[in-house]
């Protein structure tokens, strides 16, 4: 890159900032700030409301895995990231019910009315470690254009956006992140066309689409994977189930299904960049967008580089808001205490700390890999917790028998301690794909045992039929 590129790349990055900062609309109360509402009180629409969720949800991250399982795989690959976006339209459905048919305002009100103030705390700490991954894995990605891992060009550049967008999150919270997200939803879309332009001509559909094994040691194990972890997956993630709760019922739920629809075909799309990489030889790593888009021209290149950060600005102003919702507005709730006047104040604080620390990973390098998959085995648990929610009046202990189960398997997959045993095949996923079969299985035994003893003890003194 030249040197008078490298001016254009940087003066990219403070743009976008200043651009999204003059657009983004100001929040001057908590319904715009924490709820998106606009200065009339009223809600996202629908179509915008889409939007949010699809953008929101392809992470800079998410099109970096999915290329990078693409030149791994071949099309399994791809399909195998592919099947998280089918989480979207399970959680619209979830939440949809929740909503009409318990009365559901939040997932952590729902949580401490049906299994108390310690499962809602658990619950919270969990999530908070998921936006704090959100944090790093984004950035890191924007930063891979601009430099190696660790280097000054990569921190830099990583920080940078960071602070693009922290600015303009503060200025409108929830209303700005869904009014700059209908933006950079257009802006990704086209450019994923224009890469896809790029690269793809060289290959026929037949060859893109015939590279890939549905085997176990093929990728297919992870697709395994995938589809366990969507039962349980986007409910840890306040950045789409926020969105759950800010607009009427069926308007929610049709915006949930679209985009989820809509994220399949674009994480699927994308994964192509990846197969084209295997196709032309180019060794599979952490980062093969970066790789390609480094094979084509300037124009290419910049293109790659708008739909990284979009997605990832998308991903990251989300992050905040759900933070700062989390902080000033749920957590007084497990105190029983109501959120504090200052709630704005508060919400805006902790954007400001989290893209501090959230960028401490990035500087030590991770593999962005592990945010997705480690993350999605420790709340396994959150599938019984949810979808049977419907047979539990309050049952604590079905929350903490299904939560830590998954947690302390999370930690164990993470420790290299899982037994041998439970490998599925003999593919680089085999252990994953067994820790969350089996893992699936004993969580979802753990929420039903105390509903089960429950009623036994109730039928042993005569309560029921």
């Amino acid at each position: 890159m030249s040197e008078l590129q490298g001016f254009f790349f940087w003066g990219f990055l403070i743009a976008f900032g200043a651009i999204m900062y003059a657009v983004a609309p100001r929040s001057d109360d908590e319904g715009g700030f924490f709820r998106g509402h606009d200065n009339q009180g009223r809600p996202a629409s629908e179509w915008a409301l889409m939007m949010s969720i699809f953008i929101s949800w392809i992470f800079a991250k998410s099109v970096t895995n999915a290329a990078n399982l693409g030149a791994s795989y071949g099309i399994v690959g791809g399909l195998a990231y592919a099947a998280y976006w089918l989480s979207i339209p399970l959680a619209g459905v979830v939440i949809y019910r929740l909503r009409t048919r318990e009365g559901a305002t939040g997932l952590v009100p729902f949580l401490i009315g049906k299994y108390g103030r310690g499962a809602a705390l658990a619950f919270s700490a969990a999530i908070l470690i998921r936006l704090f991954n959100e944090v790093w894995s984004n950035t890191a990605v924007v930063g891979g254009y601009y430099g190696e891992s660790g280097s000054f060009n990569f921190i830099a550049s990583a920080l940078l956006f960071t602070a693009a967008v922290l600015f303009y999150s503060l200025k409108g919270g929830l209303r700005s992140s869904i009014f700059s997200d209908v933006i950079q939803a257009v802006v990704f879309v086209l450019f994923v066309i224009v890469v896809l332009a790029f690269v793809l001509p060289a290959h026929s559909a037949g060859e893109l689409l015939g590279q890939g094994t549905f085997a176990l040691n093929s990728g297919l194990d992870l697709l395994l994977v995938a589809l366990l972890q969507v039962l349980s997956y986007p409910f840890h993630d306040p950045v789409l189930t926020d969105r759950g709760f800010i607009t009427r019922e069926k308007t929610m739920l049709r915006a949930f299904v679209v985009a989820g629809v809509l994220g399949f075909a674009a994480i699927f799309a994308f994964s192509l960049i990846g197969v084209h990489a295997q196709l032309t030889g180019i060794k599979p790593g952490s980062n093969i967008p970066a790789e390609v888009a480094r094979g084509l021209n300037f124009a290419g290149f910049f293109s790659m580089l708008v739909v990284m950060v979009s997605s990832a600005g998308s991903t990251l102003d989300s992050t905040f808001t759900s933070l700062s919702k989390l902080v000033a507005r749920e957590l007084p709730l497990l105190a029983g205490r109501l959120p504090s006047a200052k709630a704005m104040t508060i919400g805006s604080l902790t954007m400001v700390s989290f893209a501090l620390l959230g960028n401490l990973p990035m500087l030590a390098g991770t593999d962005i890999l592990k945010a997705t998959t480690i993350s999605g085995t420790m709340v396994i648990g959150l599938a019984p917790i949810f979808l049977l929610s419907r047979w539990v009046i309050y049952s604590p202990a079905s929350f903490h028998l299904a939560f830590w189960t998954g947690i302390g398997l999370g930690i164990l997959l993470a420790m290299n301690l899982i037994p041998a045993s439970w490998a599925i095949g003999d593919g680089k996923y085999a252990i994953l794909l067994g820790t969350n079969l089996y893992g699936l299985v004993l969580c979802t035994a753990g929420f039903c045992l105390p509903v089960v003893l429950g009623r036994h003890r109730l039928a042993a003194s005569g309560n029921v039929a």
